[in-house]
């Protein structure tokens, strides 16, 4: 069976890896589990209190298919927990990694962004980070996918969901689909009812 594990940390941001887990669980049949610092429970950055079933320390990455960083306030700030070993691990066995967002940030730091293409939230967004892959940033609306790395800016969460999933070899008919439907509101012309 397909697993997924995302990090949740104290102010995640519910609406971006909500799509993907959705998706992944509900309608392709992959496991979706869920980890944070300590295994404590966090709350999101809508209110939305959680108990992951996971530490993020412990995490068995030879359990898992893909790990996944959800954004949130906590990466541009010192509390941010520091998930650098088990990326890189996570990366080096050729498991999916895949960020979001402020979560970006967290992948940026850990040295992973610097050897493959990728986005965030806008040209220069990680320039905080210190890391040394500017040359790789694309400057796209969507996800970027790249030898097992997902990225995408917090307005993506349909195409990352929808990369995440094609790195796990589920990309289909449904699942353009999804996308289209997903991202309907983004179109031209699309405006809010009255």
């Amino acid at each position: 069976m397909t697993i997924i594990a995302t990090l949740l940390t104290e102010g995640f941001a519910d609406w971006e890896t909500a799509m993907l887990n959705a998706a992944a669980r509900g309608f392709y049949g992959v496991e979706t589990r869920f980890a944070s610092p300590g295994g404590h429970a966090v709350t999101s950055m809508g209110g939305l209190k959680v108990q992951p079933e996971m530490t993020f320390e412990t995490l068995d990455l030879e359990a898992i298919d893909a790990l996944v960083i959800s954004g949130g306030l906590i990466w541009k700030t010192p509390d941010a927990p520091d998930i650098g070993q088990a990326v890189r691990q996570a990366h080096a066995r050729g498991k999916v990694v895949a960020a979001i967002c402020d979560g970006t940030l967290a992948l940026a730091r850990t040295g992973l962004l610097d050897t493959v293409a990728h986005t965030s939230n806008g040209a220069g967004y990680l320039d905080e980070s210190g890391y040394g892959g500017a040359a790789l940033y694309r400057d796209v609306p969507g996800a970027v996918r790249d030898q097992r790395v997902v990225t995408a800016p917090a307005t993506a969460p349909a195409t990352f969901m929808a990369a995440v999933l094609a790195e796990l070899g589920r990309a289909d008919d449904q699942l353009a689909y999804y996308v289209g439907l997903y991202g309907a509101e983004h179109g031209a012309g699309v405006k809010p009812a009255a």
